[in-house]
């Protein structure tokens, strides 16, 4: 027997945080009757449908993909431009992005049809480090390093440390590059701390996620994630 928000995130409908929503809106049925109970658990025989529609469980799919900049960290786009899923198409499984990243950043992002492992690794509590590398405007100082490192206070409160190194400096162009590494995952998170402390980003990537890096792949390129490697993010995740 499984809780029926797991079996719903399972499925590759929804995460199963979205899918004690749905529960809880009266929208999934377990043998043609509404229920609107979390925490009720469901035989492997069960009929479950999500709007009226049956559900079938999907095996789980794990992806890492080295997404280019101009291309949108979700399934579609109203405006018609290139989603993550456009790199994998062949895959049947409804895949979708695990968090985002910006239009105009590039880097790693795992895409996956398994939704307790994408809420997994989006959770809080989870403090799976994030490498990225930024080029900036200017020269940031040793204060402003430090700053960086103990964290910055942004409109949605003070960020948590982080690790900061400064890579290379461009004096004829007034540019620099940085890396930092974080393990918070806020919206434009890298972009506003640099933003906070006078340093615009001019250009962003995700290098690192976890044990997982971009090691020979190029723009555009994707893997499935090896098992060992599911395994071992679960375990940073609650680490």
């Amino acid at each position: 027997m499984e809780r029926l928000q797991k079996v719903i995130a399972q499925a590759g409908i929804t995460s199963r945080r979205k899918a004690e929503s749905l529960i809880l809106a009266g929208r999934v049925k377990v043998n043609g009757e509404v229920v609107k109970t979390l925490g009720t658990k469901v035989g492997e025989r069960a009929t479950i449908e999500v709007d009226d529609v049956p559900i079938t469980k999907e095996a789980p799919v794990y992806y890492v993909l080295y997404k280019p900049r101009k291309v949108i960290s979700a399934v579609k786009d109203d405006k018609d431009r290139k989603v993550v899923t456009d790199f994998i198409e062949e895959e049947e499984a409804r895949i979708y992005p695990v968090g985002r990243l910006d239009y105009d950043t590039s880097g790693l992002i795992i895409l996956t049809n398994d939704g307790e492992f994408s809420n997994l690794m989006m959770h809080p509590k989870s403090k799976i480090k994030k490498t990225y590398i930024a080029k900036i405007k200017g020269k940031p100082s040793r204060e402003t390093l430090k700053q960086l490192a103990k964290g910055v206070q942004l409109e949605d409160g003070k960020t948590l440390p982080a690790k900061v190194s400064f890579k290379s400096g461009n004096k004829q162009n007034d540019t620099s590059i940085i890396e930092l590494v974080i393990t918070e995952g806020r919206n434009h998170q890298v972009r506003r701390m640099l933003e906070a402390v006078g340093h615009p980003v001019l250009k962003l990537k995700r290098e690192q996620y976890g044990l997982l890096t971009l090691e020979t792949m190029q723009p555009g390129d994707y893997r499935p994630l090896k098992p060992i490697e599911v395994s071992r993010l679960r375990e940073l995740a609650v680490t």
